[in-house]
């Protein structure tokens, strides 16, 4: 016996619904809702990442972002590789934190030193982001908070047994930066020849490079320790110094243009 199908017409077959139409991955579809909020959830994260991104730009377009990168770059360093070390001998996180920050007197003055260099570093962020060029009062507000800081530096190197280090990246410094805060770009400085870069400003710079010296020789000479099994923090304390040395260089050098820019608005008024 044979069996014979029923005839379906043309509009049956349009309107019943096909086997890709019942597994179709639909929002309404319990349990799938979240194939079609993919495509908005990353939108957010490209959104947030693009909205960080020119924080980034906006905070690294003037000396301020620099110096602080720098410290946050040192400070970051130094208590990693101190909670690193205290591990090994037995001490607590908090303890040992604790003796990276005030547990001496060379410690209390590098922390406070860090601190007001961080304050100073905002002065010059606040002075550069303004649309109309950099803010010549705050610029000097930034040199003198950077001229205490490294009078603390200068303490706490002296502390550490450092006298070198201590004349110039504390001392000539110092007098660098409380230097650019009180004497007026272009005017007349004593046995400075004018057509010479502004006097305080190449203090400032010099007074980079003893430590920038002492950091690459150190980090040299640590590399066969390293290289026999010893610590690798011998070699990344000296690198790191160096990176915020460089990254302080070129805040330094940034400044330069302030005071070539106060000059030609000065001469032109």
């Amino acid at each position: 016996m044979t069996m014979q199908s029923s005839p379906v017409s043309r509009q049956d077959r349009l309107d019943r619904p096909s086997l890709a139409d019942r597994v179709s991955f639909e929002p309404s579809m319990p349990g799938l809702t979240h194939v079609r909020m993919k495509p908005a959830r990353s939108g957010r994260a490209a959104a947030a990442l693009a909205k960080l991104a020119t924080a980034i730009r906006t905070r690294m377009a003037g000396p301020g972002g620099y110096y602080n990168l720098g410290n946050v770059l040192g400070l970051l360093m130094g208590i990693t590789i101190q909670l690193a070390s205290s591990r090994g001998a037995g001490m607590r996180g908090g303890g040992a934190l604790f003796d990276y920050l005030a547990g001496s007197s060379g410690a209390l003055a590098l922390t406070l030193a860090t601190l007001v260099f961080f304050c100073s570093g905002e002065a010059y962020h606040r002075a550069w982001a303004g649309p109309g060029g950099p803010d010549p009062a705050l610029n000097r507000i930034g040199d003198f908070l950077s001229g205490i800081g490294a009078i603390w530096l200068g303490v706490a190197l002296l502390l550490f047994g450092q006298p070198l280090l201590a004349a110039t990246a504390g001392l000539m410094h110092a007098l660098g930066k409380f230097g650019s805060a009180a004497h007026r770009p272009g005017a007349a400085f004593a046995g400075w020849p004018a057509g010479w870069p502004d006097p305080f400003r190449s203090a400032v710079l010099g007074s980079r490079l003893p430590a920038m010296l002492a950091a690459t020789l150190s980090a040299v000479t640590a590399l066969p320790l390293v290289w026999s099994g010893g610590s690798l923090a011998l070699v990344a304390t000296p690198l790191t110094l160096l990176a915020c040395y460089l990254l302080w260089a070129w805040a330094d050098l940034l400044l330069f243009t302030t005071s070539a820019g106060e000059i030609r608005n000065t001469s032109t008024k």
